[in-house]
């Protein structure tokens, strides 16, 4: 797994329960994912220049833990599996001064024609680079 996101939870981040709102796990994965994605090519620039990008079609999150103010979280992630579309990865939140499991979440994103609107095959270099990091390359 690679670190894909560091952070700390705000106060303006927590909901009536005194815990991190749920939309805030969400937000800090989507900000790990931005980060593994241009690991393997998918970039900004690379969205821009080939008007092509990802979209998450399914999202299943497990929450293990409170995240509380101040806290200090950390994403690791790793690709699972990669098909001619599709890009399935896993992120697992930690807090950095325990070491506790806060949450996880795996996903299934679509690389799309945006164009088109429509899901299109990844290019081969995007897979190769999925498949080393799938097999332990960084």
């Amino acid at each position: 797994m690679i670190e894909t996101y560091r952070g700390v939870v705000y106060p303006n981040q927590l909901d009536h329960m005194g815990h991190m709102n749920v939309q805030w796990y969400v937000s800090k994965f989507d900000e790990g994912t931005w980060h593994l994605l241009s690991t393997v090519g998918i970039t900004a620039n690379y969205i821009r220049k080939n008007n092509k990008g990802m979209a998450s079609v399914e999202q299943t999150t497990k929450y293990k833990a409170e995240a509380m103010a101040g806290d200090l979280l950390v994403v690791k992630s790793k690709i699972l599996e990669t098909k001619d579309k599709t890009i399935t990865f896993r992120h697992v939140m930690y807090n950095a001064e325990t070491h506790q499991e806060v949450a996880r979440t795996e996903l299934v994103a679509v690389h799309i024609d945006r164009n088109e609107r429509r899901a299109c095959s990844l290019p081969e270099d995007i897979k190769e680079r999925c498949t080393e990091l799938m097999n332990g390359a960084t």
